[in-house]
C-alpha cells in the first residue's frame, strides 16, 4: 500500500498559511503606517476594548461587533515575517494531522473556539491592558493540544506501528481521563509548558504599535486547554472516548 508523507498538507492548511501571508503582505506593502494602526484598533483583540474606562481617546474602531470578531479576527493578524514564519513553522505539522482527522470545515471551526479560548484566557489575565494582542499562537496550540490526544495511540501518526496513512488519522483517541497517564503525552506536556516558559521570559515587536509586547503565553494556555478539552466536540472519528470525555463509565 502507498504511503503520504506524514506532514503531506492539506487544502485548508495551505489556504490558511495563504489568508494569513496576504494579511501580512497588505499590512507591509499596501497599507500607510495610520492605516495599519487602524487595522490594529479594529480587528487585534485589545483587553481595554471591554473596560471603558481605560480605553484611550473614548471607543475604539469597531463598536460593539469588534468585540465579538476580535476573539478571532486577532489570531490572522502577525507582528511581522518572522512571527508568522514561526507559527507556520508549529500549523504545518500539527494542523495538519488535526485537519486530516477532523476535515477541513471542523478544522475551521475548531481554529476559531481555540483563538477565542486564546483571547479569554487572555482578557482574563491581562484586564484593562491597551497593548493589542495579534497572532494566531493560541489556536495553534490547540492543534497542538487535539493532536496530543490521537497522534501517539498505536497506529496513529506518530507511532511507530502505522500500517496506512490514512488508517493513521481515524486511531481511537486518548480518552481525557487518560492524557495524564501516558508518558508521552507528560513528555509532550513538559516540553510544550517550557517552551512558553521561555516565551514568557521573552518578547517581540508590534509592528505598527513601536512598543515592545511580551508574548501573551497565557494566551497560548487557553488555546492549548481549549483543544485538549473540547477535542471530542470536532471529533469525527467513531469511537467511545466521547463517552469518556462526559465522565460515563463503560461496561
Amino acid at each position: 500500500m502507498k504511503r503520504e508523507p506524514l506532514f503531506n498538507i492539506p487544502p485548508v492548511i495551505v489556504a490558511v498559511l495563504a489568508v494569513l501571508a496576504l494579511i501580512h503582505a497588505a499590512r507591509t506593502y499596501v497599507l500607510t503606517g495610520d492605516q495599519d494602526v487602524e487595522l490594529l484598533f479594529a480587528f487585534a483583540f485589545i483587553p481595554a476594548r471591554y473596560d471603558t474606562s481605560v480605553v484611550l481617546g473614548g471607543a475604539l474602531p469597531g463598536g460593539f461587533g469588534a468585540q465579538l470578531w476580535t476573539f478571532v479576527t486577532y489570531s490572522l493578524i502577525h507582528a511581522d515575517w518572522t512571527h508568522l514564519g514561526v507559527n507556520a513553522v508549529w500549523l504545518l505539522p500539527f494542523g495538519s494531522a488535526v485537519a486530516r482527522r477532523f476535515g477541513a470545515l471542523r478544522f475551521l471551526a475548531f481554529f476559531a473556539v481555540t483563538a477565542a479560548a486564546g483571547a479569554a484566557m487572555h482578557l482574563v489575565t491581562h484586564a484593562g491592558e491597551q497593548f493589542p494582542m495579534i497572532g494566531a499562537s493560541a489556536a495553534i496550540s490547540g492543534t497542538m493540544a487535539a493532536a496530543m490526544r490521537f497522534a501517539f495511540q498505536r497506529g496513529g501518526p506518530l507511532s511507530f506501528w502505522r500500517d496506512s496513512d490514512a488508517a493513521a488519522y481515524r486511531v481511537p483517541a486518548i480518552p481525557l481521563t487518560g492524557v495524564l497517564r501516558d508518558p508521552r503525552v507528560l513528555a509532550f506536556l513538559a516540553v510544550w509548558f517550557g517552551i512558553n516558559i521561555l516565551f514568557g521570559l521573552g518578547s517581540f515587536s508590534m509592528t505598527g504599535i513601536g512598543s515592545d509586547q511580551v508574548v501573551a503565553w497565557q494566551a497560548h494556555i487557553g488555546g492549548f486547554l481549549a483543544g485538549l478539552i473540547l477535542f471530542s466536540w470536532f471529533d469525527p472519528a467513531p469511537d467511545l472516548q466521547q463517552l469518556d470525555d462526559l465522565g460515563a463509565t463503560r461496561h
